[in-house]
């Protein structure tokens, strides 16, 4: 006989994503630390994106604060983990996300890397490992660097590949970027402070600190873990597209976790046994959330948080989310920052939307202009609507 399952509804769900996700004012963070063990990893491919991320989910944000815990305390690193996907994580989590994830995104970089190197310039692993050595003794004696000043000072980093050849975008880039790339992949360096502002793509670089090596397999049971417990309930799919995993390596990992099987609105899944009781209804709340925030790209599956109809215009081609508006553990619109500086939303559905809702969301556009400034900032990956609210002949709301 077949065993009935515990049912999950939708509700249940949001329930559990707006109180665990820290998007009440009543759930808001004292520290970026707090919001980074809530959420596991924080995207990380747009810099300015980690600040937002966090500020829309602290009592009182601060860029001091989250600078303290990346370049001062170093509580949170920047890591090239998750579907080759640039995200900082809580320095406690690092091991877990290395042994699971990064060895193997740092393996494929680097066999990538060799394959360019043999096939264009005639170099072997020998040769890739004196340079690297030699980007180290750099950084030892500097302290931190930029890469063109690493470049200056390992001259064989300023060799150059062919990238797309015989196409239009045809590109001859330095070896620099690569080969940076995959010594922080594999943790030996580690981005530091930026340039330019907070909201800056050009980082110092600086030797990284070793953190304990863990068994692949407990590390991933121990990923697992920590994903329904911000994530769930959850099914395999969404589970093996946030890590990158294979569906077999989800499977072994779930079978070490404490799961239950669950039915959910459209299929199987898996919840953490103190989520089976669905929690009182938190207070309604607005939330802005950035391009690439981690509550968005949190699931595979996503009806039961955005209606699919809007997925065409918060979604760009290769399917980045954009800049969202959150009311009640729904993504119901988009919004953007023009370029003197005004934050606009946008609504795309009105169902369960009323005057308190748009104050609340109101509200929320002020604090973030407020937290923002005078920095101003643009999503690498734009979407349909947050391109036309920053159109110059976009209407004002």
């Amino acid at each position: 006989m077949t065993p009935i399952l515990p049912k999950i509804t939708d509700e249940h769900r949001r329930r559990l994503l707006v109180t665990r996700h820290l998007l009440t004012p009543a759930t808001r963070a004292a520290t970026p630390e707090q919001v980074a063990d809530a959420l596991i990893a924080l995207h990380a491919t747009d810099p300015a994106s980690v600040y937002l991320s966090v500020a829309a989910r602290m009592a009182r944000p601060s860029v001091a604060d989250l600078e303290r815990a990346l370049y001062t305390d170093r509580s949170l690193l920047r890591m090239l983990c998750m579907r080759r996907t640039m995200f900082v994580v809580p320095r406690a989590l690092a091991p877990v996300i290395d042994a699971s994830t990064a060895r193997t995104v740092a393996a494929r970089e680097r066999r990538n890397l060799l394959k360019v190197l043999t096939e264009q310039l005639g170099h072997d692993a020998r040769w890739l490992a004196d340079t690297e050595q030699a980007v180290l003794a750099a950084l030892a004696e500097r302290g931190e660097a930029s890469a063109v000043q690493l470049a200056d000072a390992v001259p064989r980093l300023q060799e150059q590949i062919v990238v797309s050849p015989g196409k239009p975008y045809e590109a001859r880039p330095r070896l620099t970027s690569r080969v940076l790339s995959v010594m922080a992949a594999e943790g030996r360096i580690r981005r530091g402070r930026p340039l330019g502002t907070w909201a800056s793509s050009q980082f110092r670089w600086t030797v990284a600190e070793p953190h304990p090596e863990l068994p692949a397999d407990q590390a991933r049971a121990e990923l697992a873990t920590a994903y329904l417990s911000a994530f769930g309930p959850a099914t395999t799919e969404d589970l093996t597209w946030w890590t990158g995993w294979t569906r077999t390596d989800t499977r072994k990992a779930l079978a070490l976790t404490d799961t239950v099987d669950v039915d959910l609105a459209h299929g199987p899944g898996h919840a953490l046994p103190a989520q089976l009781d669905a929690p009182p209804a938190p207070e309604p709340a607005a939330a802005l959330l950035p391009a690439l925030d981690p509550t968005p790209m949190g699931w595979r599956h996503r009806e039961w948080y955005l209606d699919p109809a809007h997925a065409p215009e918060l979604f760009d081609r290769s399917g980045n989310i954009g800049p969202t508006v959150w009311w009640n553990g729904r993504a119901v619109g988009g919004w953007a920052q023009r370029p003197d500086g005004e934050i606009v939303t946008h609504l795309l559905t009105t169902t369960g939307i009323g005057r308190d809702a748009r104050a609340a969301v109101e509200a929320e556009a002020a604090r973030l202009a407020a937290f923002l400034g005078t920095t101003r900032i643009r999503p690498s990956f734009r979407t349909p609507l947050e391109r036309r609210l920053t159109a110059p002949d976009a209407p004002t709301p």
